[in-house]
């Protein structure tokens, strides 16, 4: 049973949209990755609305022809979309044969609310076939229907001296990071939901729904109540650097298995762990890395905290960062930079030869002294390092010292 889904409403644009027009004009394949409910589904019908065949490995009847009879499933000259491939990740080497016999651009659009190249089970990679594109939460900006991240682009592409000029022409409106965080990038609790408790019921549903049908996809877990303790230790600890035997010992599980755990939550895109950045490329995969949301919302959710703290306004810059990242055709690292005497830096943008530092600070009056870490940066790393950005809570926009700017958040997210 094949099954075309109708498309109706036009939704809100998504700022991956052009780099999947783009690679679909060139690979063969294209795999959209993400976590459930970021809009996987709903952007690659939108695409090219009735042009493709859906198939969803969520259907039964399809998933049960995807078993007995996969060459009959991806066969035609029909270009076709694969919904939730994890599911039935053996299919892609049938995906792999037809590519191989007819090889032709935008052939197949698949989606995956896994990591196929993190998975376990997935032994065809489709190296060479396929080009992998990760869809995130909503980002701000498209959640105001704009279709786009924050202006990290024309950051990168201006001098820094005319940084100002840049915010300021984007005629950004302040807004509370607070409800933003609340309300996290997920389309139907961001966008249509207007109330915390409607919210409330939306992630627990959710919650329930990966430990329960999506985990098991993944990975056998059998103490479910242990995994959700983890989760919510592991929310406690937003913006921290990862401790794995202290996570142990306060969950009562061994390191062994917080430590599949935690790739499982990172291979579902629930949890994103950002590395340390290191001129030897090598010592950033030693280095402990930070723990975040994919989305703050679910993290908030989980942890249940009554106030929020400014690593929450570091969770909503990264999850735009994340979105711009993935959108790029530059290959693009999204690091913390963290030296041995304590001082730190949230985020550094390492890509096309540049660096660029970040901190987020939840005041509305940033100070000098904010800017301390910064300017060490930039006094380590010299002309690779682009002027310092400190990202706040206000409404002002100054040069708190010759290399480092002082914006509010909603004006560059």
């Amino acid at each position: 049973m094949i099954i075309i889904h109708a498309v109706n409403a036009k939704p809100l644009p998504r700022y991956l949209q052009g780099a999947l027009v783009e690679r679909l004009r060139v690979m063969p394949a294209v795999v959209v990755i993400g976590a459930r409910q970021t809009g996987k589904s709903t952007l690659v019908q939108h695409l090219t609305p009735g042009e493709r065949r859906f198939l969803s490995l969520d259907d039964l009847d399809v998933a049960d022809l995807a078993r007995r009879d996969p060459e009959a499933l991806v066969g035609g000259s029909t270009p076709v979309i694969l919904d939730e491939i994890q599911r039935k990740p053996e299919l892609l080497s049938a995906v792999k044969r037809a590519i191989d016999r007819h090889r032709r651009p935008g052939q197949f659009l698949l989606t995956g609310s896994a990591n196929l190249l993190l998975m376990q089970r997935v032994s065809e990679s489709l190296a060479g076939r396929a080009s992998y594109l990760t869809l995130w939460p909503m980002a701000r900006r498209e959640q105001l229907g704009m279709g786009r991240c924050g202006l990290w682009e024309k950051l990168l592409s201006t001098e820094d001296r005319d940084w100002l000029d840049v915010l300021r022409s984007e005629q950004s409106h302040p807004e509370d990071w607070r409800a933003l965080a609340r309300g996290g990038g997920f389309p139907v609790p961001a966008v249509h939901m207007k109330t915390h408790a409607e919210r409330a019921v939306w992630f627990e549903g959710y919650v329930r729904t990966y430990l329960e049908r999506d985990l098991q996809t993944l990975s056998a877990i059998s103490a479910l109540p242990d995994f959700r303790r983890l989760m919510r230790a592991a929310s406690l600890r937003l913006g921290q650097l990862v401790n794995q035997t202290e996570l142990s010992r306060d969950v009562a599980l061994p390191q062994p298995t917080v430590h599949r755990y935690l790739n499982l939550l990172e291979t579902s895109f629930v949890l994103v762990r950002v590395a340390a950045y290191s001129l030897n490329r090598t010592k950033r995969l030693i280095k402990t890395p930070k723990l975040y949301w994919g989305d703050i919302g679910l993290g908030l959710h989980l942890a249940g905290l009554p106030e929020l703290a400014g690593a929450h306004l570091e969770n909503i810059v990264l999850q735009d960062l994340l979105c711009w990242r993935d959108g790029r055709t530059k290959q693009t690292e999204i690091l913390y930079w963290r030296t041995a005497t304590g001082e730190e830096v949230d985020f550094v943008i390492e890509g096309g030869g540049q660096l660029l530092p970040i901190e987020i600070k939840a005041t509305s009056r940033p100070r000098l002294s904010d800017a301390a870490t910064l300017r060490s940066f930039r006094v380590e790393y010299g002309k690779a390092s682009r002027a310092g950005l400190l990202l706040h809570t206000g409404e002002t926009f100054q040069w708190l010292a010759p290399d480092v700017l002082a914006a509010p958040w909603w004006s560059v997210c």
